[in-house]
């Protein structure tokens, strides 16, 4: 499977000539979500979720599928009945050829004075996971951890200490849209001597094997 990092928080998984796009907001790029089968969203925050990049998506081939929480789903629903799924943690399904679980019920804290909102994560064919704004353990080995590496819920200290708990084999980038390139080697020097896992920075557009 080849996995592309697109800006911010998106990602692109390719395999046996099928896509799957998870979290096309609106730091992304305008076409994230053209070309996708199967489109993952963990969460309604906008930098996760923009309907109008979903619809570009959903209306470019005519047979792909949203997989999403309900507050979500409720938005795009209507629009596109049948195509658009309500899941939840613990659910499982098979899109276009990927395997999914879904991990994951709560985004992570921004501030006590501020409600709490839904938040799911996704493991893609028993290797690849996606937290979106938590830091939530799957409970399942991780080979490719996309790590949320930048928010204004987290500091460095609390993102090595989830790559330590999850352990997986590396970790890549995501959630990076806001970090300057100032401080992008700092965060890479105390991931690779940190977290005990590999660490991979991928540009916009760049891939890797999965």
């Amino acid at each position: 499977m080849k996995l592309t990092k697109k800006r911010h928080s998106c990602v692109r998984m390719e395999k046996d000539g099928l896509t799957l796009v998870i979290d096309p907001g609106v730091f992304s790029e305008q076409d994230a979500a053209v070309g996708a089968d199967v489109i993952l969203v963990t969460h309604e925050h906008p930098d996760h979720f923009d309907p109008g990049r979903l619809r570009a998506g959903l209306e470019a081939n005519p047979a792909a599928e949203l997989w999403t929480l309900a507050s979500v789903a409720e938005q795009l629903s209507a629009a596109f009945p049948g195509r658009v799924h309500t899941v939840g943690h613990g659910d499982t399904f098979t899109a276009a050829g990927f395997d999914v679980q879904v991990h994951g019920e709560l985004h992570a804290v921004i501030h006590p004075d501020l409600p709490r909102i839904t938040n799911v994560g996704y493991l893609v064919d028993a290797g690849v996971f996606h937290p979106g704004d938590a830091l939530t353990v799957p409970g399942y080995p991780v080979d490719t951890l996309l790590l949320p590496l930048m928010a204004p819920w987290s500091k460095i200290s609390e993102v090595i200490d989830y790559v330590r708990e999850v352990k997986p084999r590396r970790t890549v980038d995501v959630h990076d849209a806001l970090l300057t390139d100032l401080a992008r080697p700092l965060y890479d020097t105390h991931l690779a001597n940190l977290s005990g896992a590999d660490h991979l920075r991928l540009a916009p557009g760049e891939g890797t094997a999965t």
